[in-house]
């Protein structure tokens, strides 16, 4: 399966106990929390409880698809899990791009190489990345041709972009609500199907089946409810 949908809240809570027991969570225990509501704790708030099952989704088809020392991207990687869980599992070739000014002050420096860019128009060489990872990211400021045209000249030939991203099958109006100072697009099925055929311009395609269908709304976001979705594309050969 190459699109999946979060049926409900148990898939975050089993996905956080999974991530866990694998040691790669990177959340803060109670005690960290603590000592920070009271000024005692400083740094990057890391990761993000309810982005559980896209972290997992993620990671467990790295695992199975890329080989450890394979160069990967991930963009928007600010306070992201996905990247640290991928040192952590032994990936040792790890990019972050991201605009956040304070990025020098993610974990890892050194052993993941951070650039301070916009991930829609990077210096990175041609197809320097086996696979680009987007938890949560595309649908803020989105721009499909954009995205898509970079996402293909980074990726080697049959590399993947694997993204996670807020959905409904129905449409849900998001006008005038911004995050991060950008517009924020709440994909239905039908932005994802033109997604994908803006995708087959760009070289890119789903490698198998897809599925659009939740259960509940188990996220609850600015007035709105809705769930996430995980899709991969990967580049021809």
């Amino acid at each position: 399966m190459v699109m999946e949908v979060l049926k409900n809240k148990l898939q975050i809570k089993s996905a956080r106990k999974s991530l866990i027991s694998r040691k790669v969570s990177s959340l803060e225990s109670p005690i960290q929390s603590l000592l920070r509501k009271f000024h005692m704790l400083s740094g990057i708030v890391l990761g993000d409880y309810l982005k559980s099952w896209d972290v997992l989704e993620t990671l467990k088809f790295i695992e199975k698809n890329i080989d450890q020392k394979d160069p990967i991207l991930d963009i928007g990687c600010y306070a992201s899990e996905i990247i640290l869980a991928l040192n952590k599992s032994g990936f040792s070739n790890l990019t972050g791009a991201d605009l956040n000014p304070e990025l020098n002050q993610m974990p890892g420096q050194g052993a993941i190489n951070y650039e301070t860019t916009d991930f829609m128009h990077t210096p990175f060489a041609d197809s320097s990345f086996k696979a680009i990872t987007s938890i949560s990211v595309i649908e803020h400021g989105f721009d499909g041709d954009s995205l898509l045209k970079e996402m293909s000249r980074l990726l080697m030939p049959g590399g993947y972009f694997i993204a996670s991203f807020d959905y409904w099958p129905e449409k849900i109006d998001t006008t005038g609500i911004k995050f991060f100072g950008m517009d924020w697009l709440l994909f239905s099925r039908q932005d994802i199907e033109t997604f994908i055929k803006q995708a087959e311009t760009f070289g890119l395609k789903p490698v198998g089946e897809l599925s659009f269908e939740s259960e509940d709304t188990p996220i609850d976001c600015a007035g709105k409810k809705y769930t996430f979705a995980w899709l991969v594309l990967t580049k021809a050969k």
